[in-house]
């Protein structure tokens, strides 16, 4: 039923459905679903061209029997007040964590990191995030360093005490983007290094002479999107 777990019923048509080209906004209207819902059941199961409906009920079921015997589930990230579907919340808050996963974040940093980004203050202490996610302190620590070191937050002391909290703002892809310039500029230097080794008319030294001018191309326009980005920033302002 619209709202409730995807039936063996649901997972059938969502096969079908994909198997004849369509997205996941015409699936989940169908559905009468949210798309994240819909994105986030073929995500975890094969993705769009490897769905199975059978494979996936299966999974499920597997998944639910191990869940009974994990620790309890963490609680839904508490509504601000706005009026917000909770269902929804958790939709989103899934899918975009699936998404970080999918771009290669492991899934405690791409937990640590969502929790931040879908509340409304972007910014959290780690006793918030224990209590929120229901790990373990250490867990929050190691994920916390991941992601500052990633530039994706950022630390800040709260006003009038010692602790600390840990900050998601406008900025946050500004400063990963530039830790990947950096990491860039770093491998094209080393790539034009190793092509002046080996030989720039050699197979080897041509390849990484070619790695390092597109490397470099790629820093050029990173550079360009921020720079506009920051304008961007400073006309709201």
């Amino acid at each position: 039923m619209p709202g409730g777990r995807l039936t063996g019923q649901d997972r059938q048509h969502i096969a079908t459905w994909l198997a004849e080209g369509l997205g996941y906004a015409e699936i989940g209207r169908r559905l009468g679903r949210p798309a994240s819902t819909v994105m986030r059941e073929v995500i975890r199961n094969g993705g769009p061209h490897d769905y199975g409906a059978d494979r996936a009920h299966e999974a499920t079921r597997h998944r639910a029997r191990r869940r009974k015997q994990a620790q309890p589930p963490s609680p839904p990230i508490p509504d601000s007040g706005h009026g917000r579907d909770p269902q929804a919340v958790r939709d989103v808050t899934e899918s975009y964590i699936t998404l970080l996963e999918q771009q290669g974040l492991p899934r405690m940093m791409a937990r640590v990191m969502t929790c931040l980004y879908i509340t409304d203050a972007g910014a959290l202490t780690a006793a918030d995030l224990v209590q929120r996610l229901r790990i373990s302190p250490a867990s929050v620590s190691h994920a916390v360093a991941f992601l500052e070191q990633q530039g994706l937050l950022k630390r800040e002391r709260v006003p009038g005490a010692r602790r600390e909290r840990y900050v998601i703002d406008d900025e946050v892809w500004l400063r990963s983007t530039l830790a990947s310039v950096q990491m860039n500029d770093a491998l094209a230097a080393a790539a034009q290094r190793a092509a002046d080794a080996l030989g720039v008319a050699t197979p080897a030294g041509a390849r990484f002479e070619h790695s390092a001018e597109f490397l470099l191309l790629v820093s050029e326009a990173l550079r360009d999107a921020m720079d506009r980005w920051e304008q961007t920033l400073a006309d709201r302002r």
